[in-house]
């Protein structure tokens, strides 16, 4: 794990594992808070690139709620949110955060949407110029939390009730291990302009007759974690941004698999592929144009 921008001496493991912590409390904090306090008739407050792409006031307030528990924790990191609630640190790490990935699905009541926090070195706004170093996906529909750190695996944990009867239910996860793209169940998502959804179309005409089926959930963190968990056996997406995939990134090469971009690089906003290497390496010849 590179040690970019920390300060010299720093225990990279035990911060890790700390900063794992904190991404598992901080996502599962936030979780709690969109299912509960969901409101009943919940409506877009705004939209962001296209009329599709929507924000709600449950997305400003996961993201105000992800920043002051990390910037209460460790102020001096800096922070990289969906909805522009962002912190110029001097640490050397950064909190790439999604305060709800999902947002249709979330503002439709489809139990399919989930909180991503991932800390990272590096810079998040620079393909290939940054790296996570832990991170959690809560997915609070199913009322659990996906949660990894670099060189220690990746794992899923039931939330605790309120009796605590699940507490300590932990899964190590493992990718599926599909020797062939034919025998593959692919994720995918789309963009929200009219232009990237007809070239997304367009690119899953030669995906389908090649893949066992296709799925689209509507999360790209959810289908990261898929992956890693083997429900998926492959994903892939065009227009991702750092914090759709950040924390996913880190959970599917811990669970042993791969994720890679354009000619094989690092994934970004042009590329995301995800999957164990046999998938990885179909995949990316047919959708790396």
């Amino acid at each position: 794990m590179p040690s970019a921008g920390l300060p010299d001496g720093t225990d990279e493991a035990s911060l890790a594992a700390q900063l794992e912590r904190l991404a598992t409390r901080v996502a599962v904090a936030a979780g709690r808070l969109v299912v509960d306090e969901r409101p009943s008739h919940l409506s877009p407050s705004a939209t962001k690139s296209s009329p599709t792409d929507v924000v709600t006031v449950m997305d400003t307030r996961s993201e105000e709620l992800i920043r002051s528990l990390i910037l209460a924790e460790r102020p001096d990191d800096g922070v990289l949110g969906e909805e522009g609630a962002d912190h110029v640190g001097r640490s050397g790490i950064t909190w790439v955060v999604d305060p709800i990935d999902g947002t249709v699905n979330y503002l439709y009541d489809i139990p399919a949407y989930a909180v991503s926090v991932a800390a990272a070195t590096g810079d998040p706004r620079v393909p290939g110029a940054w790296q996570v170093v832990a991170g959690a996906v809560a997915d609070p529909p199913q009322r659990q939390v996906f949660h990894a750190r670099r060189g220690g695996g990746a794992w899923l944990e039931r939330w605790p009730t309120t009796s605590g009867a699940d507490e300590g239910t932990v899964t190590r996860l493992i990718v599926g291990d599909a020797a062939s793209l034919a025998v593959a169940l692919v994720g995918t998502g789309f963009g929200y302009t009219p232009e990237r959804r007809r070239s997304q179309a367009t690119l899953l005409l030669d995906v389908l007759p090649r893949v066992r089926d296709i799925r689209r959930m509507g999360s790209a963190a959810l289908d990261l974690c898929a992956v890693a968990r083997g429900s998926l056996d492959g994903f892939y997406e065009v227009g991702l941004n750092a914090w759709d995939l950040a924390a996913g990134w880190l959970i599917v090469e811990e669970a042993g698999g791969q994720m890679t971009g354009p000619a094989g690089g690092a994934p970004s906003g042009v590329l995301a592929v995800a999957g164990n290497a046999a998938v990885v390496s179909e995949l990316l010849e047919i959708v790396d144009r």
